[in-house]
């Protein structure tokens, strides 16, 4: 009787545990979210430009400035006018663009799909082979191998993503013909195939049509490419740093001892122990590549997030600038989160 108490007890006090933690992680998530609207709330009213004057223009009169003041709450206090600033975000109202003269919450909507399916289609290619690449460093340190690895790091980091990417539409667009140039579709398929996702390899096996889908390949694998080999330079130098340092722990001595073979060691004892370390860096790379394709994206004429929010800073569309940033950083906010609960998943040392 008392072990059955005991055991009671002790599965008690573990769903305790694990329920603080939950409680504790969710309002962590929840203080980081509110961190940020605060943050782009104090963005808004900093910017230099006036909102006012963008709506009713300079040369509108003094009592027509004021009435558009009052009517957006400008003229109210701070703690109010965060309220409201709450308000219409609970309702999706992220203002309307003065680029496009759309709600900025349907530029979103229209943008985001792009830049996912270019980031994610480079993330696949760049953990792959990144991976790939730091296991064969680590296979056998000081190789051709990890002299490789170590090149491709390099380069990734050294070579300007614009600069890359117009050598890349130089070589392979202007003078092979190997890639289909910039956007993500030729304009006869653009205004002919109906775009039900956004993505555009999606409603392309939708449409039933392969050469679609030859043509959106085409326009997709070059910037995927460059964005895939910044993604793989980032992984590789991470992850053959963590399975190097691995690798001169006492377990894998022992391992070594015993008389298992390298790639033994690697698969079985080095990269478990490593995994929780590589969620994270995934999620890391994932999140900068949804951030930092801008670049890559007004290079390639790319429809997406980064491109639209390059003009709408070029434009001092304020209420376009605020409303991407606000997605991007929530996007960046619930990878980390995603990340740090696959991580104590995976990992129980993390727990």
């Amino acid at each position: 009787m008392s072990t059955s108490t005991h055991s009671v007890g002790v599965k008690r006090r573990l769903w305790i545990g694990r329920s603080q933690r939950l409680a504790s992680g969710l309002i962590s998530l929840a203080l980081t979210l509110f961190g940020l609207l605060i943050f782009t709330f104090i963005l808004s009213r900093a910017a230099p430009v006036d909102p006012v004057l963008q709506l009713v223009g300079d040369h509108a009169s003094q009592a027509t400035y004021d009435q558009a003041r009052h009517e957006l709450g400008l003229d109210q206090p701070l703690p109010m006018q965060f309220l409201h600033y709450l308000g219409r975000l609970s309702h999706g109202d992220l203002g309307v663009s003065q680029l496009t003269q759309q709600p900025v919450i349907n530029d979103l909507m229209r943008t985001f799909p792009a830049t996912i399916e270019l980031a994610t289609c480079a993330m696949i290619f760049g953990a792959l082979f990144g991976i790939l690449l730091a296991a064969m460093a680590v296979f056998k340190p000081g190789s051709w191998m990890d002299h490789l690895a170590r090149f491709i790091s390099l380069l990734g980091y050294s070579v300007p993503v614009f600069w890359l990417g117009l050598l890349g539409l130089l070589l392979f667009y202007a003078t092979l013909h190997w890639s289909a140039g910039p956007g993500r579709l030729d304009d006869i398929y653009t205004y002919t195939m109906t775009q039900h996702s956004g993505f555009v390899l999606l409603d392309a096996l939708r449409s039933g049509d392969s050469s679609i889908l030859k043509n959106a390949i085409a326009h997709l694998w070059l910037p995927v490419a460059v964005l895939a080999l910044l993604s793989m330079a980032s992984i590789t130098r991470l992850l053959r740093a963590v399975m190097l340092e691995e690798s001169n722990k006492e377990y894998v001595i022992l391992a070594q001892a015993k008389g298992a073979s390298r790639l033994r060691i690697i698969l079985v004892h080095i990269f478990p122990n490593v995994l929780g370390t590589l969620i994270t860096i995934l999620a890391l790379s994932y999140a900068s590549l949804l951030e930092g394709a801008v670049l890559t994206e007004t290079v390639f004429a790319w429809p997406g997030l980064g491109r639209y929010l390059t003009s709408a800073l070029f434009a001092s569309d304020i209420s376009a600038v605020l409303g991407a940033t606000l997605l991007i950083g929530t996007c960046f906010i619930l990878l980390n989160a995603f990340a740090d609960a696959l991580t104590k998943w995976v990992d129980p040392r993390t727990r």
